[in-house]
């Protein structure tokens, strides 16, 4: 079986390599699931593009860092879940609440309802339970709310599945599994 190595900087395009210098500018190093999708200069651009569309929409920092969460979960990705959990500590999420949000739960009652629904979306393949969709606009979020969900979850899918045909080196520090 062909195995997928992470590029070095030489090994990629040019184009490639201006957007790795952009990431190590920005977070001081590429990551590895980042340098992986950098074999295509297309992927790389249109899933940075892609994730920095949503980081100014309906959903708080916090809010989407635990959508990344359950979604990786749900996906059963641990380079994203390592990454995400790292990320969300950062974003102020204790521990305990992060075990809490991969398991699709919170005690914010809105933050619930929109990790019942991307968990289901994706558990389901986009057909969640209407139940959850009726309670995610009676939590005040709109249909623009619900589009900006979808493409979160794809964005975290498609590094899922990344990382799931690549099962390249985890660069983050591990997480526990679930209990």
């Amino acid at each position: 079986m062909k195995t997928i190595d992470v590029p070095v900087r030489e090994q990629v395009s040019a184009q490639t390599q201006e957007i790795f210098d952009k990431l190590n500018k920005k977070m001081g190093r590429v990551p590895n699931l980042y340098a992986t999708i950098g074999y295509s200069d297309n992927a790389l651009k249109g899933i940075l593009d892609f994730e920095d569309a949503f980081s100014h929409g309906a959903f708080t920092p916090k809010e989407r860092e635990a959508v990344n969460l359950v979604v990786s979960q749900v996906n059963n990705c641990s380079y994203c879940l390592a990454a995400h959990s790292m990320l969300a500590g950062l974003k102020g999420f204790s521990s305990e609440e992060i075990m809490q949000i991969r398991k699709g739960l919170s005690v914010n009652t809105k933050l619930q309802v929109v990790l019942q629904l991307a968990k289901s979306i994706v558990e389901n393949k986009g057909a969640a339970k209407p139940v959850l969709k009726e309670a995610f606009f009676d939590a005040g979020y709109n249909e623009a709310a619900l589009i900006e969900l979808i493409g979160l979850i794809t964005v975290r899918t498609f590094t899922n599945y990344v990382y799931a045909l690549t099962d390249i080196p985890v660069d983050f520090p591990a997480v526990p599994a679930l209990s």
